[in-house]
């Protein structure tokens, strides 16, 4: 008995500070931990201030970061982008010349445009209009003229969403003008991905400017709505804007950036150029990462796409995709 409780008395007291020793640590720890993610949370994604939002990488098929992107919203204008490939689907004769028609005049919302009725223009030149300078005429001219006349062109559109996998999508017309074209930022990645594979649909949404010539001696000069196009630090695929009250402001691009194929859904933006900034917000968000890849790579292995992949989804937001 004497020498067991010699023991406890010679033990107790390192037990006492090992114990006290393990509670130093594990709050060290703790509160390493608390620093370590506060600094990984800490600019892990880019600050937009769209309403819905998604990022998708082309080459994983998976989002970077998406917010609000199973929501249903209008989409104003980004609907010409599924009038330019119904037209061009039906393989209507591009070089057919089109009358600027009194039905083509927008009684919905009033807005104004630049073609004025009795102009005459091809059906090239209608596309690349609706797409590049979004003027609204040109696309219900499109649909207009489309085989079977304009109810026809929006079944088709309905029908090409159907086949593109576009289940929370419903266009009632060319334009986008009428707030019950509605979309999701999911669906429309699937519909950008298509456009991306017709020629003229990234010849034109690209283009940034183009005239019109001799209409009553004078030429009329568009320019493309997406700025992005114009600044040679971008290569864009595909690009097109919208607008109504109902939607805000709106943009959707194919883009590489650093050598990777992204797909770029921003909805209902307010602010002239907040759809602008979210998308150099992105870009330079993923050069950012890119860069901070980049300088561990010299003190580690090689890292694949894929490993880079991972580092710009690890703490982004993939609800909804």
């Amino acid at each position: 008995m004497k020498k067991i409780l010699l023991i406890c008395l010679l033990t107790g007291p390192m037990l006492t500070a090992h114990a006290e020793e393990r509670s130093a640590n594990g709050s060290s720890l703790k509160s390493e931990r608390a620093v370590s993610g506060s600094a990984s949370k800490a600019g892990s994604e880019p600050k937009l201030r769209s309403t819905i939002a998604v990022i998708y990488d082309q080459q994983t098929q998976r989002p970077l970061y998406s917010k609000n992107s199973d929501v249903q919203a209008p989409i104003a204008s980004i609907t010409k982008l599924m009038t330019a490939m119904v037209v061009l689907d039906a393989q209507l004769p591009l070089d057919e010349e089109t009358r600027i028609d009194v039905a083509d005049i927008d009684t919905l919302k009033g807005t104004h445009s630049r073609l004025r009725i009795g102009m005459t223009l091809t059906r090239s030149e209608l596309l690349k209009l609706a797409l590049m300078a979004s003027e609204n005429r040109a696309a219900s001219a499109l649909a207009r003229t489309y085989p079977g006349g304009y109810d026809a062109a929006i079944a088709a559109m309905n029908a090409k969403a159907r086949e593109l996998g576009m289940h929370d999508t419903r266009f009632f017309d060319p334009t986008g003008l009428s707030s019950n074209n509605i979309s999701t930022a999911y669906d429309l990645v699937k519909m950008v991905a298509a456009a991306r594979d017709y020629a003229l649909i990234h010849q034109y949404t690209t283009t940034t400017s183009y005239s019109v010539g001799n209409w009553k001696g004078r030429e009329m000069r568009f320019v493309n709505t997406n700025p992005l196009v114009r600044n040679a630090s971008w290569d864009i695929g595909v690009s097109k804007t919208g607008f109504i009250s109902e939607a805000g402001r709106c943009l959707v691009m194919e883009a590489t950036i650093n050598q990777r194929q992204m797909i770029i859904v921003l909805l209902d933006s307010w602010g002239k150029l907040t759809r602008v900034g979210d998308a150099n917000r992105i870009k330079k968000w993923m050069e950012d990462v890119n860069t901070r890849t980049e300088g561990r790579r010299s003190a580690q292995s090689p890292r694949g796409p894929g490993e880079v992949t991972a580092s710009l989804q690890s703490g982004h937001h993939l609800a909804g995709l």
